[in-house]
């Protein structure tokens, strides 16, 4: 099922199975096959570039770890310089106008018509009478 493929495109699939990061840079983003594809045909295989692609990949993994741990590191530095006083007032400040917010919406609710009650009818729709 196989299409025949050129030798050089062959050749090109057994070098990027032998290099993982390629893999990882196309579906990263940095970069597309065809571009690989391209420097691999013109530069060769033992061109220094192969060297760093794997190499720039890791700095930049390192660099997303530190930005997630600076954003815990802020945020539990906000929680500790908290006043819990001014933390209760916030709440209760925040609790009185869901209250008054439910309220209004009670008020606006209430003054809908509401709708009539049905009309009971009687279970046989036509009365006929005997003579």
């Amino acid at each position: 099922m196989q299409k025949n493929l050129h030798p050089s495109v062959i050749k090109f699939k057994e070098f990027v199975k032998n290099r993982p990061e390629l893999i990882k840079e196309v579906r990263n983003g940095n970069t597309t096959w065809q571009e690989l594809y391209e420097d691999w045909y013109l530069l060769g295989e033992e061109d220094n570039r192969w060297e760093t692609i794997g190499v720039n990949a890791s700095p930049s993994v390192e660099k997303e770890d530190e930005k997630k741990g600076d954003w815990i590191s802020t945020i539990l530095g906000t929680v500790q310089k908290m006043d819990p006083n001014q933390i209760q007032h916030y709440i209760n400040s925040l609790s009185q106008a869901l209250g008054a917010i439910q309220g209004v919406i009670s008020q606006f609710q209430g003054s809908q018509p509401r709708q009539a009650t049905p009309k009971i009818e009687p279970k046989h729709p036509f009365s006929f009478r005997k003579d």
